[in-house]
């Protein structure tokens, strides 16, 4: 599909392919492009000068399944209320492969989602689905099924005479033992462009879903990117504070720490990083694809993770708690008929809520009620929209390690699960955390970017933890709040109203 854009006062953009990519646990700094010291992302970088990096990119929650739940839905975890691996996500919400079947699409997948299905949706009690949480997101297609035990990886793998025994962990700790055109990521992307190059001549657009598992753990680059980075030229980590400064850090360290010797520090980041430029690298054959199929114009591309990696700082490794390095995460965004804003980056606070109204107006559908995310639309045109937000929001659960204890019978008016929470409110200046029993922290950022440096100066802490309140106010559930049912039947509330006067960025989208 080519000619996708037009000229003239009353343009309107053709529609567009869209390519939705997600990097599992790629942390936000591991960009050469974003200024990193070592690790080197070619073809990423070049996507940025060909669209929009976001400097200042967040994940709304972590480990996956309650990361993607939010960046599928457009809600925040207070919605969604997807907390942990496994915990359903209710059959009520949109997503996006909903939205891209509402806009004549038909949504595939190559890879996974890690969204456990509504139990109200099953089958019965033997429903096999009521045992994954790597559940397929409903509303797409799955071309490439990688969940699991991962079986068309390893049966492809045998088929090229590799001896394959052991679980899946395994089998990715020894990627570095193959070649690297053998690895997991290697062989999606494989797979990807095959089915690329069926849909030349197809009816209408494609939406397509990457889901690549690198650089998630275990950390083994494959082949010789196993050997890209000398351990001995990798940064140090931010140490951790002894004492901790909260319980949870404390339990985080005993359950998931880095490597006690530095010199396993090393390896372990440069094996990440391998995992990183490997990874990048698997992508530019996925541009080089694009561009020879005649598809790269006519193709909308978003590249996110689900949430970062700790690798090391503070003590930790993976991605918990209240931690920037969970939940900095990379970012960047191709519209193909918008060429003004190709090779700029946005500084503003983004988040990957913004991911699906951003998809919907790519799409050229409206934006359902429930997204609590913006588009990044006014970005991708060179715009300094004046009513962004003026912070990055995150949240995390533990209560996994809880649940169980709880009797069934006081379930669910016990609330004390509920104070196994915290939610981060991240300015420009501090980073506020509010955790579920009533504590908090707050983070002087000025004073030390690392999050280390506490105040509790009244001053400060007051107006953040008011505007976290705030945050919340706002973004409480409303899918049936802007309705009401008077004399001829369900209406809105008339437009224009005076609250569209008050709030610019409501005004600008169709959330309301």
């Amino acid at each position: 599909m080519s000619g996708a854009r037009t000229e003239g006062p009353d343009y309107r953009p053709q529609r567009v392919n869209i390519l939705l990519i997600t990097l599992d646990q790629f942390r936000g700094d591991c960009l050469s492009s974003a200024g990193h010291p070592l690790v080197q992302t070619p073809n990423l970088d070049a996507l940025a000068t060909e669209g929009v990096r976001l400097a200042r990119h967040y994940s709304q929650a972590t480990p996956c399944g309650p990361g993607r739940a939010c960046l599928y839905t457009g809600t925040y975890q207070m919605n969604n209320r997807v907390v942990t691996n496994g915990t359903p996500l209710d059959a009520r919400f949109d997503n996006v492969a909903h939205a891209g079947r509402r806009a004549g699409y038909v949504p595939t997948l190559f890879g996974y989602t890690d969204q456990a299905i509504d139990p109200r949706r099953a089958t019965g009690p033997d429903d096999p689905r009521l045992s994954d949480y790597e559940e397929i997101l409903p509303g797409f297609e799955a071309e490439l099924d990688l969940r699991g035990d991962m079986t068309p990886w390893v049966d492809w793998l045998r088929g090229h005479g590799h001896e394959i025994t052991g679980s899946i962990g395994r089998t990715l700790m020894t990627e570095s033992r193959r070649p690297a055109e053998h690895s997991h990521a290697a062989f999606m992307t494989e797979r990807a462009i095959d089915w690329l190059e069926r849909q030349d001549g197809a009816a209408g657009p494609w939406f397509a879903h990457l889901s690549y598992l690198r650089p998630h753990p275990p950390y083994a680059a494959a082949g010789a990117w196993a050997e890209r980075y000398d351990p001995a030229e990798v940064d140090l980590p931010i140490p951790a504070l002894s004492p901790p400064l909260h319980p949870l850090h404390e339990r985080a360290v005993a359950t998931v720490p880095a490597p006690e010797d530095e010199a396993g520090v090393r390896r372990m980041r440069a094996q990440y990083y391998g995992m990183i430029s490997e990874v990048d690298d698997q992508l530019g054959r996925l541009w080089a694809a694009l561009r020879d199929a005649g598809a790269w114009e006519d193709t909308f591309i978003v590249v996110t993770a689900d949430h970062g990696d700790q690798l090391g700082d503070h003590g930790l490794i993976e991605k918990m708690g209240w931690f920037e390095e969970s939940h900095h995460i990379v970012g960047v965004v191709r519209d193909p008929r918008r060429p003004e804003a190709h090779g700029t980056a946005v500084d503003h606070f983004t988040e990957n809520v913004d991911v699906f109204p951003t998809l919907c107006e790519a799409m050229g559908i409206e934006i359902p009620a429930q997204a609590d995310g913006l588009p990044l639309t006014p970005f991708l045109a060179g715009e300094d929209p004046p009513w962004w937000r003026e912070a990055a929001h995150w949240e995390y659960d533990w209560r996994d390690r809880f649940v169980g204890h709880v009797p069934v019978a006081d379930w669910p008016w016990d609330r004390r699960l509920e104070r196994h929470h915290l939610v981060v409110l991240r300015t420009e200046t501090h980073g506020y955390v509010q955790f579920g029993n009533g504590s908090w922290l707050c983070f002087d950022l000025v004073a030390d970017p690392t999050w280390r440096t506490t105040t509790e100066d009244p001053a400060v802490v007051l107006p953040l933890a008011q505007a976290m309140l705030t945050w919340r106010s706002e973004h409480s559930e409303r899918t049936m709040t802007g309705i009401v049912l008077r004399e001829g039947g369900v209406g809105r509330w008339p437009a224009p109203h005076p609250l569209d006067q008050v709030s610019p960025a409501r005004a600008s989208t169709s959330r309301r």
